[in-house]
């Protein structure tokens, strides 16, 4: 469930242009033949197919193929696929592409399918069934799942540093000086002669263990990044969320914060974005070349899978005015308006929307599912692998959450937004070049 929009989205958005049709999906009655089901996320397949064969069993003239595609190679063949014809009938959706698949006319509304086959919306944990109605007012997707952001940790490495789990659980930021979040992160860094980030002597040319690591710039988005802590000084990545118009990047609080976010690969506290290209931020973990990462609640089968490493999970630092805050996102399942079997399609999206897929995907203890009942399972099924995942949930308890930045013009949002934030993550320009990307754009929305 990996949640960058990606490099090609921007291609992304001119192939859509050349292929549009659009439509309202039909209520479920007589629905047969076979349906392409895509998700990107190999951790979910099994469950996915699971449901998938439940389906079959009780709905014996439906089939459906399930394909399981990575994130670049899943967009890519997607949007190409809306022009060629050859789009699977219903997929995974993002809240950071299905605005533009919707204005584009790529998707069916669901809006009918729920009133006749009288659907019940409120099963779903607050706020997330509202997530997937556009400005119009129509529904295009069926909440699937949600998610947060915690920060990963190695508890050998924490151990040798001489903190405690309690101790990393309760640390604290702000962009003056980073707070304990800087100062654990510059004790767990370690140089290949053995000296810590805060010891005389620090070789920050020559790493062994990073305190942090790094996945990459987050682009406009930052989710898994630094939106945590942008957020805990009040900023918002739009005027409002959902179909903001202006963008905030140029405010001092967004600015200072990735002033100091940068401010890390400088000191030698986490890789510079150049080693990143190409590497896997979760696998370096696993070998043991970072002591926290910053992630979502999707990775947590990855993060605990891991041979030789006990891995612990720790809720993000609080903020100035002692709060916590974590992006909250969902995923939904939608149907591709050129499907040749929308009554089947229709059945399988509400089947996967339901409690009995739900409950499946929940006894895996991958993700949580959206309905309230199914995250319940999730968290018990967690609790007997033997992970805590509290430092993800307690966000929705608190309600210290913010919605990921649902608007329109994504992909050319993502077109700016990452190679401005890369030329600032890289020391090729400062935080204060962000306003003209800024600038760039709100343009869009003129």
């Amino acid at each position: 469930m990996k949640k960058s929009i990606g490099a090609v989205a921007a291609a992304a958005a001119i192939a859509l242009s050349l292929s549009a049709c659009g439509g309202s999906a039909p209520a479920s009655t007589e629905a047969k033949g076979e349906i392409n089901y895509w998700l990107w996320d190999a951790n979910q397949l099994p469950a996915y197919q699971q449901c998938a064969d439940d389906f079959t069993k009780a709905n014996p003239d439906i089939k459906v193929k399930v394909t399981q595609r990575g994130w670049d190679d899943y967009w890519t063949t997607l949007t190409n696929g809306f022009v060629a014809g050859t789009a699977p009938d219903v997929f995974t959706n993002h809240l950071a592409k299905y605005p533009e698949f919707a204005t584009k006319k790529q998707l069916l509304a669901l809006d009918d399918a729920v009133k006749n086959d009288k659907l019940d919306l409120e099963i779903y944990n607050k706020g997330l069934t509202d997530l997937w109605v556009t400005e119009d007012g129509k529904r295009y997707g069926l909440p699937k799942d949600w998610d947060t952001i915690a920060l990963f940790y190695n508890k050998k490495l924490i151990a040798d540093a001489g903190y405690t789990e309690e101790q990393l659980k309760g640390l604290d930021w702000n962009p003056q000086d980073g707070g304990s979040y800087e100062k654990a992160i510059a004790h767990l860094t370690v140089d290949k002669n053995g000296k810590r980030g805060d010891e005389a002597g620090f070789d920050k040319n020559n790493v062994a263990v990073y305190g942090l690591g790094l996945e990459n710039s987050g682009g406009g988005d930052g989710q898994t990044q630094w939106s945590f802590l942008s957020a805990t000084l009040g900023w918002t990545h739009t005027d409002k969320n959902p179909w903001g118009k202006e963008f905030n990047y140029d405010d001092p609080k967004f600015q200072e914060t990735i002033a100091w976010w940068s401010g890390l690969a400088d000191k030698g506290y986490m890789p510079k974005l150049e080693t990143t290209v190409g590497a896997s931020v979760a696998d370096n973990f696993g070998a043991g070349k970072a002591a926290i990462n910053t992630n979502g609640s999707w990775m947590i089968g990855q993060y605990t899978s891991y041979k030789g490493v006990e891995t612990g999970i720790a809720p993000t630092p609080k903020g100035p005015d002692g709060k916590r805050a974590s992006m909250f996102n969902g995923l939904a399942d939608s149907i591709w308006a050129g499907t040749k079997n929308p009554a089947a399609s229709v059945k399988w999206v509400e089947y996967l929307s339901s409690t009995a897929c739900q409950d499946v995907v929940a006894s895996k203890a991958v993700v949580f599912p959206a309905i309230s009942t199914s995250s319940e399972k999730a968290a018990k099924a967690f609790a007997d692998k033997g992970i805590d995942v509290s430092a993800f949930t307690t966000h929705v308890k608190d309600e210290t959450t913010f919605l990921f930045p649902i608007a329109d013009n994504s992909a050319k949002v993502t077109g700016i937004m990452k190679p401005a934030m890369d030329a600032v993550l890289s020391g090729k320009k400062p935080a204060s070049s962000l306003s003209q990307a800024n600038d760039q754009v709100n343009a869009l929305f003129k």
